[in-house]
C-alpha cells in the first residue's frame, strides 16, 4: 500500500483537478467550435462564389472552347482573389487561375472532384504540393441538358484562419489559467475547512480499527459533524462488547468443530463456504485457511458432493445419502444436510455432515463378495458329490465300471473343495501376517528360489513335454521371503503350465532395472482377453470357468500371488492378448544388490 495522505491533499487535488479539467474541456470545445466555425463559413463563401461563376462558365463549354474557359478563370480568380479551377468529368483541368492546366494532374481522385460529380457539391481540405500550403476546395457540378458537363472548384488558404485559432486559443489559455489560480487559492481554504474536523474523526476512527474503543473528545464544526462524532462514539461502545460476544462464540464454535471426527461443511444459498473444519478438509484434501469464501466447485472436486449440496439447499427436511468420495470409488463417506437458518429463520445456506464409512464399506463389500464366491465355489462340487452318491444309492453301486467312475469323479470334487480350503487358508495366513506382524525378509540370492520353484512344477511340465527356461543373474540378491516367493513362483507356472500347448515353451527370466528387480513368467499359450487383465487377480475370478475347473483350478492362485508380492512391498503386472501367450512381471524393489 502507497503512503497515506492527509485528507487534506485528498479533497485540495479534486477541486483543483475538477476545475482544471473543467477549463481544459471548456478551452479545447472552444476552440474546436470556433475552428468549425470558420471553416464552415470558408466553405459556404467559396460554394457561393463557385455558383456564382457558373454561367460565366457554361457559356464556354457547349461548345467546349478550353482557352477561353483557361482565360476566363485567371481574369475572374485574380479579381476574386480566389483559385478557380474547371475540371472536366474525366478528371482532366481544363482551367486554373493560378497554373496551366496542361501540366496539372488529373484531378479525378479529388475528394471534392468525387463529391461533386456524386452529389450536390464536395468540400476538402488538405496541404497543397503545388502551392506549398494548406488549402480548403469547394467543388459544384455544371450541368447541361440533365448530364455534368464539367465540375468548377474554389479554393482559398486556410492559413490564416489556422493562425486566427491559435491566437484565439493562447488567449482562452491565459484566461483560464488565471481562472485555475484563484480557484486553487479557494479549493485550498475550503478544503481546510472541511477536513480539519473529519481529520480528527479518522484518527479517532483508525483507532478503533486497532481495537481501542476510548471515548472520542467533543469535534467542533458543524452541526452534522458534531452528530457523526457522537454517533460514532456510542457506535464504538457497542461495537466493542459484540466483537466480545462473537470473539468468545466463535473461539467455542472452533474448538468444537476441530475437535469433531466428522467432517462438517457450511455454505452460503450462492454456494460459497461459510466453514469447513479440519476433518472435512482432509477429506477432499484442500486447506481450510484458504477455502473460505472460496465456492464449492473450488474447494470439493466430487460431483457427487455437489449434487448433495445442492439437494440439501433445496430440501425442507433433513437429508441423508452415500457418496462416492474418489474417482476410483474406494472411498465413502455417509453425508447428513439440512438447510441452514439465520436468527429470523430466513435459509442462509446449508449445513453439511460427512462419516467416513470407507472402511466399514470396504468391509461389507468384501463380506459379501467372498461368502458369494465361496459359496458358489463350494456349492459347485459339493452338489456334484451328492449327486453321485444318491445315483449310486439308487443302484448303479452294483455296476463296478459305473461306481469306479462315480467314486473317481466323487474324489476329484473332493481334492477341488479340499484344494479350495487349502488355498483360502493360505491367503489367509498370508493376510494375517502382512497386517499384524511385518512378513520376515532375508537376504537372498533370487536365482536359487526360482530353481525351487522349477523343480517343484518339473513333473507337470514334462507331463506336457514343455520346456521351462531360466535366465537370471548368479548374483542377484534381494531381501524377499523365500517359501513365499517361491510359492507366488509356483503359483504362475502352475497356470503357465496349465494353459500351454503341448510341447510348449516357459520362459522365467529376473533382471534389474533401475531401482527394482524384474520377475517375469512368460507362457506360449492361449492368452487372455484384454477386457479381463483389470479383474485377473481378484479372488475367484476366473477367464473360463468350465475349462479352470476342468484343469483343477480354484481361483485363488493369482490372488494368493498378488497378496505375496504385495506384502514384499512390489506389486505384479499382466500382458496378455489372444493366441499370443502370457506375460507376468513382478516388480520388487531393490534393497541391496551386489555383484
Amino acid at each position: 500500500m502507497g503512503k497515506k495522505r492527509r485528507l487534506l491533499w485528498q479533497i485540495f487535488p479534486s477541486y483543483v483537478a475538477i476545475t482544471v479539467i473543467s477549463l481544459v474541456a471548456v478551452t479545447w470545445y472552444s476552440s474546436r467550435s470556433l475552428r468549425h466555425l470558420y471553416l464552415e463559413q470558408a466553405a459556404a463563401d467559396l460554394k457561393a462564389r463557385a455558383y456564382f461563376f457558373e454561367s460565366q462558365v457554361l457559356e464556354h463549354l457547349n461548345p467546349l472552347d478550353e482557352k477561353a474557359v483557361d482565360i476566363l478563370c485567371k481574369k475572374i480568380g485574380k479579381r476574386a482573389a480566389t483559385r478557380i479551377t474547371v475540371i472536366l468529368p474525366s478528371g482532366k483541368v481544363i482551367g486554373d487561375s493560378e497554373e496551366d492546366p496542361s501540366i496539372m494532374d488529373n484531378h479525378v481522385d479529388r475528394p471534392e472532384i468525387i463529391d461533386a460529380l456524386t452529389q450536390e457539391s464536395g468540400t476538402s481540405t488538405r496541404y497543397s504540393r503545388t502551392l506549398d500550403r494548406h488549402m480548403m476546395y469547394v467543388g459544384i457540378p455544371l450541368k447541361q441538358n440533365d448530364r455534368i458537363a464539367a465540375v468548377i472548384r474554389t479554393s482559398i488558404p486556410i492559413n490564416a484562419i489556422y493562425d486566427t485559432i491559435e491566437n484565439l486559443q493562447v488567449k482562452i489559455a491565459i484566461g483560464g489559467l488565471v481562472i485555475a489560480v484563484f480557484a486553487a487559492i479557494l479549493s485550498l481554504l475550503l478544503s481546510r475547512k472541511l477536513s480539519l474536523p473529519l481529520e480528527k474523526i479518522r484518527r479517532w476512527a483508525e483507532s478503533i480499527a486497532r481495537g481501542e474503543f476510548q471515548v472520542t473528545p467533543p469535534v467542533s464544526g458543524s452541526e452534522e459533524i458534531s452528530a457523526l462524532a457522537e454517533s460514532m462514539n456510542q457506535m464504538a461502545l457497542e461495537l466493542r462488547d459484540r466483537i466480545d460476544t462473537v470473539m468468545r462464540q466463535r473461539n467455542e464454535m472452533e474448538a468444537v468443530l476441530a475437535s469433531m471426527v466428522e467432517g462438517v461443511i457450511a455454505a452460503d444459498t450462492e454456494e460459497r463456504l461459510i466453514s469447513i473444519n479440519s476433518a472435512a478438509a482432509e477429506m477432499f484434501g484442500c486447506d481450510p485457511s484458504k477455502a473460505k469464501g472460496r465456492s464449492i466447485q473450488e474447494v470439493v472436486r466430487n460431483t457427487h458432493f455437489h449434487r448433495f449440496f445442492k439437494d440439501a439447499l433445496s430440501s425442507q427436511d433433513p437429508i441423508e445419502k452415500d457418496i462416492v468420495l474418489s474417482s476410483d470409488g474406494d472411498r465413502f463417506l455417509n453425508a447428513h444436510g439440512t438447510a441452514l437458518r439465520d436468527s429470523a429463520g430466513k435459509q442462509i445456506g446449508a449445513l453439511i455432515v460427512l462419516n467416513d464409512v470407507t472402511r466399514i464399506q470396504r468391509l461389507e463389500n468384501i463380506r459379501r463378495e467372498f461368502v458369494a464366491n465361496v459359496s458358489h465355489e463350494i456349492k459347485t462340487p459339493i452338489t456334484a458329490i451328492k449327486g453321485f452318491v444318491e445315483t449310486l444309492r439308487d443302484g448303479s453301486v452294483k455296476n463296478t465300471e459305473d461306481t469306479e467312475r462315480f467314486l473317481g469323479i466323487i474324489e476329484k470334487h473332493v481334492d477341488r473343495l479340499g484344494a479350495i480350503i487349502e488355498d483360502l487358508l493360505a491367503l489367509s495366513r498370508i493376510e494375517e501376517k502382512d497386517g499384524r506382524e511385518k512378513i520376515v525378509l532375508s537376504e537372498g540370492k533370487i536365482r536359487e528360489v526360482l530353481e525351487n520353484a522349477i523343480r517343484a512344477c518339473d513333473y507337470k511340465a514334462k507331463a506336457k513335454k514343455i520346456e521351462i527356461a531360466l535366465s537370471c543373474a548368479e548374483n542377484t540378491v534381494i531381501k524377499l521371503n523365500a517359501p513365499l516367493f517361491e510359492q507366488a513362483i509356483v503359483n504362475l507356472l502352475d497356470n503357465a503350465i496349465k494353459y500351454s500347448d503341448v510341447e510348449g515353451k516357459v520362459e522365467v527370466k529376473a533382471i534389474q532395472e533401475d531401482n527394482e528387480i524384474i520377475v517375469s513368467v512368460m507362457d506360449q499359450g492361449q492368452g487372455i482377453d484384454k477386457k479381463h487383465l483389470p479383474r485377473l487377480f481378484e479372488r475367484f475370478y476366473r477367464v473360463d470357468r468350465a475349462r479352470s475347473r476342468q484343469l483343477g483350478g480354484t481361483g485363488l492362485g493369482l490372488a494368493i500371488v498378488k497378496h505375496i508380492v504385495q506384502a514384499h512391498g512390489g506389486h505384479i503386472l499382466v500382458e496378455s492378448a489372444p493366441k499370443k501367450g502370457s506375460t507376468f512381471k513382478i516388480h520388487l524393489p531393490t534393497m541391496r544388490v551386489s555383484g
